[in-house]
């Protein structure tokens, strides 16, 4: 399980510049995979900085685990979310906090795990493979009308209405329990036209969110990490697509400003000043290098957005 899980983290140095971890340093990383940051966190904060990693893939843990064991009790590694950190990271005390977020290469790369679209294999896509549901239960099980609403909303797919449809319909004659015969069936409903990715892409995007609860989890995680950085500490979150890049960008603003608001709608006359609770540490994402792009072709879509507690 260490080999699966060994990879070159993405906006390795960019992730470095705005950690600035150091000797005594506390942090946290959230999303620990294969280990590639954590022990780059460890090393530059050497000889007693500390680092807590999580993960709710078990396969991830144990190769972390492995990875970063010369680190000895610098690092405490529990197979759990982040959103629940605050279980076991003391409040108001971490200079660090490293969310890297999306599926990883490695799980992309293993069809048994069923994330691919390019491979075929059991519809799973669970990160957490104790929890119960699967991606073959939404196909099969949730109505035509949320499989829309999901494909839509988290998939941003036009064709959102006429995938839902024929998934109910082929459901209907024989169960679908693989990544290719789903993929078949998404392509066979896609519209005609020009394609630069897989027709089924961002319909399996859509199902990972939902059997993951992955926007669920980052908005939870977003606030305890807040609760969880002391002044100065700084969050830096790397997304994949523009639903969580939103996400954070949203609650990086809404920290920022100094005011708050009453309901949904921000109305001039009724805000609250207040003190900026965060600040950004840099208004624009960060993007990999053309040379990083190069070498791995998945970071092309990364972002990186850091912002401070003030």
């Amino acid at each position: 399980m260490e080999e699966i899980f060994h990879h070159v983290p993405v906006l390795a140095a960019e992730v470095m510049e705005s950690l600035r971890p150091a000797s005594g340093g506390r942090y946290l990383d959230g999303t620990l995979g294969g280990g590639g940051h954590a022990e780059m966190i460890l090393k530059a904060s050497s000889p007693d900085g500390k680092l807590w990693g999580t993960d709710r893939d078990e396969s991830a843990i144990a190769a972390a685990s492995s990875r970063l064991a010369a680190f000895g009790d610098r690092v405490e590694i529990t197979n759990d979310s982040y959103s629940n950190a605050a279980g076991w990271v003391a409040v108001g005390t971490l200079d660090g906090v490293l969310l890297d977020l999306g599926v990883s290469s490695p799980q992309l790369d293993h069809a048994n795990r069923g994330f691919s679209v390019q491979t075929d294999g059991p519809l799973d896509m669970r990160m957490d493979q104790t929890q119960a549901l699967t991606a073959a239960e939404v196909v099969n099980t949730w109505s035509e009308a949320e499989l829309a609403a999901i494909i839509w909303k988290y998939g941003g797919d036009r064709d959102s209405r006429r995938i839902a449809r024929a998934i109910a319909q082929a459901r209907a004659e024989a169960s679908l329990e693989t990544t290719g015969h789903l993929a078949e069936v998404v392509a066979g409903a896609k519209r005609r036209g020009r394609h630069k990715k897989h027709p089924a892409v961002q319909v399996f995007q859509a199902i990972r969110i939902a059997v993951n609860d992955e926007l669920g989890e980052l908005t939870r995680g977003l606030e305890g990490a807040f609760g969880l950085l002391k002044p100065g500490g700084r969050l830096a979150v790397i997304t994949f697509h523009s639903l969580e890049d939103r996400m954070v960008k949203e609650f990086g603003n809404e920290h920022a400003r100094d005011y708050d608001v009453s309901g949904e709608v921000d109305v001039p006359m009724l805000r609250v000043d207040r003190e900026p609770r965060m600040r950004w540490v840099s208004r624009k994402s960060i993007r990999p290098a053309d040379a990083e792009v190069e070498a791995n072709p998945r970071a092309r879509s990364a972002q990186l957005r850091v912002l401070e507690k003030v």
